[in-house]
């Protein structure tokens, strides 16, 4: 079996000795440059008239201008190529880009309208290459795709970053890129015999390394193994709470009260603590003046004594003995 040919819209096709047979590309020699290329279609109106106007001499004008030419295609219907934009503008422009478009297109005749151009494809001459445009479906195509790769890649290489923790969660390492300059190198191979590491102590590095490396995977295996039992327990006895029933009383006595007792408080009220204090009535001032009184009923009365002199009682005298007291 041949090797499969890649697509038209992939590969770049010249040549150079036959441009330079023909004087270059130009306005009358882009087209017959481009028959050339394994772009071009032997069935169209190009290749039909280029046929006959080569074995007909009436017809040899036709393939002396690109005006000519064009103008001849238009009176056909099918396949066909034109071009659809010349740098040069006809010959006139001496310094142009040097990029010229040929289409590729389906002419179909309509009587009293204008004809139906159907395009098919594009090309395009820069100098002496010839690509073939792609597609627009090509394009999103390999623009998806590439994108779908980047993506895969940089999930591939995030994917054994992060590590999970219950109690700090995913967590990533801190990436420090290492710089290397040529102070460095040249420190490094400076470096005396001294500094050389004995032929134990790498083994015991290495070694340490390793058992670092291993308690790294067992903290994280007990990490995700504490986390699916906590999980579990939570599903188990997670409507589950233990204060419901509070404990009362006094260290060392404690009692279990009921759910009940607590919900629904006895409606009994509360004695109220006697007071100690004695009440003391207040004084009480009489505040109304006394009537006018006669004289006579002031004579009669007797003023009470002022509180603040006291009357002298009368003291008896003695009497001597054997005295006798007679009557008066």
């Amino acid at each position: 079996m041949g090797s499969q040919e890649p697509p038209l819209d992939e590969i770049q096709w010249k040549a150079p000795p036959f441009a330079q047979s023909m004087g270059g590309i130009q306005t009358n020699t882009v087209l017959p440059y481009f028959y050339q290329s394994p772009f071009f279609d032997a069935t169209s109106n190009n290749a039909t008239i280029t046929t006959q106007a080569t074995h007909n001499p009436a017809l040899f004008y036709l393939i002396q201008t690109r005006e000519a030419f064009e103008g001849r295609l238009r009176t056909m219907q099918g396949l066909e190529f034109m071009v659809t934009q010349d740098p040069s503008d006809n010959g006139t422009k001496i310094e142009n880009s040097g990029v010229w478009v040929i289409r590729k297109q389906n002419r179909r005749k309509k009587a009293g309208a204008e004809d139906e151009i159907i395009p098919i494809s594009s090309y395009y001459v820069v100098g002496e290459n010839i690509y073939m445009a792609p597609t627009l479906g090509n394009i999103l195509t390999a623009r998806v795709l590439s994108t779908v790769q980047s993506l895969n890649k940089a999930i591939a290489s995030a994917s054994g970053l992060p590590t999970f923790t219950p109690a700090l969660g995913h967590t990533y390492p801190k990436i420090i890129p290492k710089v290397a300059t040529s102070a460095t190198s040249t420190q490094m191979s400076q470096t005396s015999k001294e500094s050389t590491p004995m032929p134990g102590t790498q083994e015991t590095t290495s070694s340490k390394s390793s058992l670092a490396s291993t308690a790294a995977r067992n903290c994280g295996s007990d990490s995700s193994r504490l986390l699916e039992e906590s999980l579990n327990l939570s599903l188990r006895y997670g409507h589950e709470y233990m204060d419901e029933n509070p404990l009362v009383g006094e260290p060392g006595a404690f009692i279990i009260t009921k759910t009940r007792d607590v919900q629904q408080p006895s409606s009994q009220p509360k004695p109220k603590p006697a007071t100690s204090a004695i009440k003391v009535p207040t004084p009480q001032v009489k505040t109304d003046l006394p009537e006018a009184r006669s004289k006579d009923s002031l004579g009669a009365e007797k003023s009470p004594a002022s509180p603040a002199v006291k009357e002298k009682k009368a003291r008896r005298k003695s009497r001597p003995a054997g005295s006798t007291t007679t009557p008066k």
